[in-house]
């Protein structure tokens, strides 16, 4: 599982022209699921979220963690993270995890980030044609791969 964290000062997602989600201060995430993606790589993702601590203190040290920051996270469903580009210049996307699998690991991710943040998580839809905004704060951008876990 691959998720691309950006801080944001604001995000949102739009389908059809209609804003699906929206977020001031927080992060904006991407998550690609992976075809062997398990409950284990949805928890050790979501607990690497909420603890990142990307945003300043008061010293301007990055020490706060999303929570402390008093911010919120708007999660996006991303098959192409899990694109493969070793061979030629069209990407295979063999590594993304089918609809029946990777839905269900979505909204665990969802529900889960939603428990542990005490707030709905805005999010995208699946499968659906996007259109994501995002002013990202820093640049700060970090990506987390569950199999770094390991």
């Amino acid at each position: 599982m691959i998720a691309v964290v950006q801080r944001v000062s604001e995000a949102s997602v739009k389908i059809d022209d209609n804003i699906k989600g929206e977020i001031g201060l927080g992060f904006m995430v991407l998550l690609g699921v992976s075809h062997d993606d398990q409950e284990e790589d949805v928890e050790w993702i979501c607990k690497k979220i909420i603890g990142l601590r990307i945003f300043s203190d008061a010293d301007d040290k990055l020490n706060l963690d999303i929570k402390q920051a008093g911010g919120d996270v708007l999660l996006i469903s991303q098959f192409s993270l899990q694109a493969s580009t070793k061979k030629g210049n069209r990407p295979s996307f063999i590594n993304a995890a089918r609809p029946e699998k990777a839905i269900p690991l979505y909204e665990k991710v969802l529900s889960l980030l939603s428990f542990g943040l005490g707030k709905e998580v805005p999010s995208g839809e699946f499968g659906a044609d996007m259109k994501v905004s995002l002013v990202n704060d820093g640049p700060m951008t970090i990506v987390l791969d569950s199999k770094d876990k390991k």
